[in-house]
């Protein structure tokens, strides 16, 4: 059976490859994407049920292709995501393949470019693009042992309050799924507990302008990088019930018990840090900087927006806040399930090169490796803070489509430049 072959290899037929694809198809590149499932898959079985995207639809979308039928304030559903993205690759034609995992890629030595194994056969690609996203494999941190009386699954595995045995719920992590799957929970009658860690907590909307139009204006959005000491800090913000600010005293006050961060599990005992006034208080600073940055830039521009002076109303402190608990009894509070949303870690494990540091992250400037000929999309933070998003990915995508078409046109080059004569006045 013959080797394919082809310039440019993507291994993810998310919302990263299939990006990467219109823009390689504009500059004539040839190439293949393999997705080891369906096209944005993650967006059909990753989400729970109720998800609706964090951003209006006006933002969250591709530059070429707005969400039709939708209002553009709308939060559309997880499908209803996941349908835009196939919908975009079929209109830019990418040559997705699913059902086709990566498992080895490696040098060839001698030849340049890549073997890559897969679960249908060898291809050689002289370039390789892991666009496998920010939400590779769930972490679940060792607190609680496999054997521990209670049902424990990732926020990735979550589907809605029906999916979990009757009782109690403990949710630890406060970043937007935790919350979220809290206030879903707690919505549906169930006793939830959440663990809260530290977070940023954006207004949803400010004076008449959703938070995804203040960080643009303000130039948040193409921050380079996170503040030191942030990079383990979450930001928790919602679209759910036609989007709303997520605001930890107000979940306390509507039943949900809040704790520290969660430390330790000893004897069918929950520990918690304490740390939760502390962490609510770091949010709501946070949250009240973004006010303070807004209506410094209505006072600069003058630009004609409503103030709105309930946006700085805090709630009252919950009991369990006034009186946090520093431990919980799973059998006394008939604790049948916990919720890890805790995040995700990358494995680029099937790439074979020296491209990678201590921890296995990548080694890269933008999505371009120090190794020549791989690159990466879809991470966290690849060139600013939306590299995330939609339109974000797409932007770095074009920038790694920039870089492979520069690389081709060197590899053009036939080493016999054109020598100037000079003339006789020189």
């Amino acid at each position: 059976m013959p080797i394919e072959k082809t310039d440019t290899l993507i291994v993810g037929g998310g919302q990263a490859g299939i990006a990467l694809s219109e823009h390689l198809g504009q500059q004539a590149v040839p190439h293949i994407i393999i997705e080891k499932n369906r096209t944005a898959e993650a967006w059909r079985t990753g989400r729970w049920d109720a998800l609706v995207a964090n951003g209006p639809a006006w933002h969250d979308r591709f530059p070429s292709l707005l969400f039709e039928g939708d209002d553009p304030d709308a939060f559309v559903p997880k499908d209803r995501v996941a349908d835009y993205l196939v919908a975009y690759a079929q209109m830019v034609k990418a040559p997705i393949r699913e059902g086709v995992e990566a498992l080895r890629a490696e040098r060839l030595p001698g030849k340049g470019g890549f073997k890559i194994e897969t679960s249908q056969g060898e291809i050689h690609a002289k370039r390789i693009v892991a666009a496998t996203g920010a939400f590779q494999h769930p972490v679940i941190p060792p607190i609680l042992p496999a054997d521990a009386d209670v049902t424990q699954l990732h926020s990735f595995h979550y589907k809605n309050p029906n999916q979990l045995p009757d009782g109690a719920v403990m949710v630890v992590g406060a970043g937007s799924s935790g919350a979220q799957i809290a206030d879903e929970l707690n919505r549906a009658g169930r006793k939830v507990f959440l663990s809260v860690g530290p977070h940023d907590r954006p207004p949803r909307r400010y004076r008449t302008r959703d938070n995804v139009w203040w960080l643009g204006v303000l130039g948040l959005w193409d921050m380079a990088a996170q503040k030191p000491g942030t990079e383990h800090v979450t930001i928790s913000v919602s679209g759910a019930h036609g989007g709303h600010t997520m605001d930890f005293r107000r979940l306390g006050n509507e039943g949900v018990v809040l704790t520290g961060m969660t430390q330790r599990f000893e004897s069918g005992v929950l520990h918690f840090a304490d740390d939760l006034r502390k962490n609510l208080d770091a949010g709501d600073a946070n949250y009240l900087e973004m006010l303070d940055m807004a209506d410094a830039y209505v006072a600069r521009t003058g630009i004609d927006l409503p103030e709105d002076p309930e946006a700085r109303k805090a709630h009252p402190d919950p009991e369990s806040l006034a009186n946090p608990i520093g431990q919980v009894d799973f059998a006394r509070e008939g604790i049948s399930a916990v919720i890890w949303a805790t995040g995700f870690k990358q494995d680029f494990s099937w790439i074979k090169a020296d491209a990678f540091d201590a921890k296995g992250a990548p080694i890269h400037q933008r999505g371009v490796s120090v190794e020549p000929d791989i690159y990466f999309l879809g991470l966290p933070w690849q060139s600013r803070r939306g590299s995330t998003f939609l339109w974000g990915v797409w932007h770095d995508a074009k920038y790694i489509a920039d870089q492979i078409a520069i690389q081709r046109a060197y590899a053009d080059y036939d080493g016999h430049a054109a020598i100037v004569a000079p003339t006789a006045a020189q």
